[in-house]
Formats: structure tokens, C-alpha cells, sequence
């Protein structure tokens, strides 16, 4: 797999978890979610923060 492939894939599974977190915290906050406890929001944020950090270092660390 080529260095700018696995960087776009990095990039939008960062933007998948950080969408749906923020979308669902909105949501929650408006009372439409209720039933989605706050750890679901944490996880989403912190798979955000992974693929972020992972991105990261697919750039400047791995050489392919």
C-alpha cells in the first residue's frame, strides 16, 4: 500500500470519528440521543485522536 493511500485512509477514518462524535454529542446535548451513554462520545473522540496520531507518524516516521 503507498505512503498518500494509507495517509487518505488515516485521514478519513479521523474525519468518520470526529464527524460522528461531535454529531452525536450535538444531538445528545439537544435531547434527541439521550439513550447514548457519554463513554460511546469519549470513544469516539479518542478513535479520532488515534487516527490522528497515527497519521501523524505514517508521515513523518514510517518511509515506505
Amino acid at each position: 500500500m503507498r505512503s498518500s493511500k494509507l495517509n487518505r485512509i488515516f485521514n478519513q477514518a479521523f474525519g468518520v470519528f470526529l464527524g460522528i462524535a461531535i454529531a452525536v454529542w450535538v444531538l445528545r446535548g439537544f435531547g434527541i440521543l439521550t439513550f447514548i451513554p457519554g463513554g460511546v462520545i469519549w470513544l469516539l473522540l479518542l478513535g479520532a485522536i488515534v487516527m490522528a496520531i497515527l497519521n501523524y507518524v505514517q508521515k513523518t516516521w514510517w518511509r515506505f
